[in-house]
């Protein structure tokens, strides 16, 4: 027995497969050689996220953090297997899914730096392939999957450049105690070495139809999509106004603040607020996380801006709190939770 399964894009295009009742979503779209948007695959992430509208199924063990809060119908597409046929609404546009294989190519280190409290800036370049020259293709709040050499683990790292014909890759990185591939950056990583690349993946990033103002919300390594997003913003000369809350525990977790001040001066629109939770000395800026700037400054807005979240779960779940406490709609607030690696 298969269940049909109805899948509809946020820009209104359908997607149809079967699926079997032993399938997850995810394996049964894969099948049909439909690779959606996902990361984890085990109920953790939250990538793979969709709202179902019609239809019964078993949502099966999942992390409660990995679901926005407030959607009764919302699911995880890797952890859902159907009970019947499903309508379901997909949060983003069909430019984000792919009907290939997930490319796959190697990549030199050519930068590894600390940048901040635990944190690195790990630059690649792509080798060139056939299908890509030595072009990295990307959109702005994707990631890509980063492979440990000599072992088959992967982690996932949203990219913080833009899409480029250099190849190159860009990547801020929080370092894990106990993470493995925070092991090989600090002990074996150095510039000149290779390894696997998959991507880019995702469904991050501007909802390129809305001409409404840009509020990016990011913790710490989560401010790099949104490097990325104001990148392209800067760019393509975008002039759509622009603010971004940038917040870590301590001021000594800061990072990338010259770049942000360079991108203030190519978009005069982007109004930048740093946040410093637990600040160890006198800290001039905002004192606590950005999802609290975040409720401050939506007291005073006075149109409703896109919202866009990155950084740990709890930190979305606030932001995302704080939006809904003064009327924006869920539609209008995109997020990207990230687990450590």
């Amino acid at each position: 027995m298969t269940y049909h399964i109805q899948l509809t894009t946020r820009d209104g295009q359908p997607l149809e497969f079967d699926c079997s009742p032993e399938q997850s979503l995810i394996d049964a779209a894969l099948a049909a050689h439909i690779s959606l948007p996902a990361q984890c695959c085990q109920g953790s992430c939250g990538a793979c996220y969709a709202s179902v509208t019609a239809g019964d199924y078993l949502l099966g063990e999942h992390n409660p953090a990995a679901l926005p809060a407030g959607n009764a119908n919302g699911i995880l597409m890797c952890r859902t297997t159907p009970c019947s046929d499903l309508s379901i609404a997909l949060p983003y546009d069909h430019a984000k899914i792919l009907f290939h294989t997930v490319p796959q190519r190697l990549a030199q280190i050519v930068a590894l730096e600390s940048v901040a409290e635990n944190t690195v800036r790990l630059a690649l370049r792509l080798d060139s392939d056939a299908d890509n020259g030595g072009a990295a293709e990307f959109e702005p709040g994707q990631f890509m999957e980063l492979e440990i050499p000599g072992s088959t683990e992967r982690r996932a790292y949203s990219l913080a450049n833009t899409g480029n014909w250099d190849g190159l890759l860009e990547f801020f990185i929080r370092l894990q105690p106990q993470g493995r591939f925070s092991a090989f950056l600090r002990e074996r990583a150095q510039p000149g070495m290779k390894l696997m690349t998959r991507g880019a993946l995702g469904a991050f990033g501007i909802a390129e139809g809305s001409l409404r103002p840009r509020w990016f919300v990011a913790g710490g390594t989560g401010l790099a999509p949104m490097l990325a997003m104001l990148r392209r913003m800067a760019e393509y000369r975008e002039m759509q106004a622009a603010r971004l809350f940038f917040g870590v525990n301590r001021e000594s977790e800061l990072f990338a603040l010259a770049e942000l001040e360079r991108l203030k001066a190519e978009l005069p629109q982007l109004v930048v607020e740093i946040c410093v939770w637990q600040p160890q000395g006198e800290w001039p800026g905002f004192v606590g996380t950005p999802a609290e700037a975040l409720h401050q400054a939506l007291a005073e807005a006075s149109v409703q801006p896109d919202i866009y979240l990155c950084g740990p779960p709890r930190l979305i779940e606030a932001a995302e709190k704080a939006a809904a406490a003064w009327g924006i709609p869920p539609d209008q607030v995109f997020s990207e939770r990230f687990l450590p690696g």
